[in-house]
């Protein structure tokens, strides 16, 4: 991708926007949002915008490799006291490297962007031999290089070939190199969706598209039409089955792809979340989509609605390393450390949850991790203290094109290799694990 006009500018917001990601330990959506509202970014033109998207998704996608290739032509670390020396040198590099920029256009921006930073001027000579070095031989570095390992923190890697095993692992991993198509949930009508978007409609009903440019730009969304989610996101609230007049608790709801599915299949919802930014977001996109629900701001572990729900969807908080091949900055800023955090909140969530249900009421915990502990130790502890509820089996039947998901216990475990039938032209899917579980009698 080569725009026909770029200029300094867009190298800097680069640059800042991987540093704040990378330093900042900022979540890459919310660092590109807040890019998106200031004046300097308004006034590049929409090209330049998407160049700059393109520029740090794969900065942040290619991380690994880029490390490795610089440090090809670097004899020491960078000092820590080098401004922006390191993310100028990542951008550029990505710029050479995967984004078939010319490098006179990659490097003397470079070079240009460090003399207007104290901190990185004194680094121009340097940023400019080791670009100049990474166009000339960086190519035949990237080509002999194990991406997809190098690709993945190790701790992550690590983790995976103890839970999955190297075949596995090494699947996952190469799905994350690879730009996901852009998923849409119809509000009413898929099929009449995919015919106006030149999409396609998934078995389970998503409308899958290749390319989309600018979103809100697409047929149907001022009319609400429909929403963005992945395809693996889609699956909880569908394992509720028919829900129209019943009253589905939707705890940890926000920002709402969830919520919107539970109100558009006729339920009665009541969406908590302890966020209010996030809640904002939830009723602003209800709005659009014109979809009524009941929104409360309170902690979903000692939330307790007036009326006992007929089931409950709990997508609860976790390290989100099922979502990587959308939120590459995912592997790079989490830690194990908060794993272990996050399994303390979702195990008070579930217990909370199940203390909710009336025998017959359901239960839908899910996370978009690849961890089990966030997962299949979570239900497996629960069901050993709460001997009142049982898991309800998910039936291959029920989420055609993710047959190979469903586990030998019964839950639906989606990896990012996952809805790739010979006729799905973009293959893949986020990391989800869901469980059903049902209340047989009060304990």
């Amino acid at each position: 991708m080569t725009p026909t006009k770029t200029g300094l500018p867009v190298r800097r917001l680069s640059a800042e926007i991987v540093r704040d990601i990378l330093v900042g330990r900022n979540p890459l959506d919310e660092v590109l949002g807040t890019c998106a509202q200031s004046s300097d970014f308004r006034a590049l033109e929409q090209r330049d915008r998407s160049f700059i998207r393109a520029i740090v998704m794969t900065t942040i996608r290619r991380l690994g490799q880029i490390d490795a290739v610089l440090a090809s032509f670097l004899a020491k670390p960078l000092p820590a006291k080098s401004g922006t020396a390191r993310h100028i040198l990542l951008t550029g590099a990505a710029q050479l490297l995967f984004l078939e920029t010319s490098p006179y256009a990659a490097i003397d921006n470079a070079v240009r962007l460090a003399a207007l930073d104290r901190s990185t001027a004194g680094f121009k000579g340097l940023i400019n031999a080791v670009l100049r070095k990474v166009a000339d031989q960086g190519p035949a570095l990237i080509a002999a290089q194990d991406a997809a390992r190098l690709n993945t923190p190790d701790w992550l890697w690590n983790r995976w070939m103890a839970t999955y095993g190297e075949t596995v692992t090494r699947q996952i991993a190469e799905h994350h190199l690879k730009e996901p198509a852009l998923d849409l949930t119809a509000r009413s009508d898929p099929e009449a969706l995919a015919a106006a978007l030149q999409g396609q409609r998934l078995p389970t009903g998503t409308v899958r598209l290749a390319s989309a440019g600018r979103i809100e730009s697409l047929a149907g969304y001022e009319r609400g039409e429909w929403w963005v989610q992945d395809a693996a996101a889609c699956l909880p609230a569908l394992l509720l089955g028919d829900i129209a007049g019943r009253n589905v608790l939707d705890l940890c709801a926000a920002p709402g792809g969830k919520t919107a599915q539970l109100a558009a299949r006729g339920a009665r919802v009541t969406a908590v979340d302890r966020s209010a930014a996030r809640l904002e977001r939830l009723n602003e996109n209800m709005k659009r989509l014109g979809l009524d629900t009941d929104v409360v701001k309170a902690d979903a572990s000692t939330f307790t609605p007036d009326v006992r729900p007929d089931a409950i969807l709990l997508d609860a908080p976790c390290s989100a390393t099922g979502t990587i091949r959308r939120h590459p900055d995912v592997g790079w800023n989490k830690t194990e450390a908060m794993i272990e955090t996050l399994t303390v909140t979702q195990a008070r969530l579930l217990r909370h949850a199940g203390s909710l249900l009336d025998p017959g009421a359901r239960l839908i915990y899910c996370t978009c991790s690849l961890e089990p502990e966030e997962g299949i130790a979570q239900i497996e502890a629960l069901l050993v203290e709460d001997t009142g509820l049982s898991r309800v089996p998910v039936e291959p039947a029920e989420v055609p094109g993710f047959e190979a998901a469903v586990t030998a216990a019964g839950d639906l475990r989606t990896l990012p290799f996952h809805c790739n039938g010979p006729a799905i032209a973009n293959p893949g899917a986020d990391g989800f694990f869901v469980a059903r579980l049902q209340r047989v009698n009060i304990v």
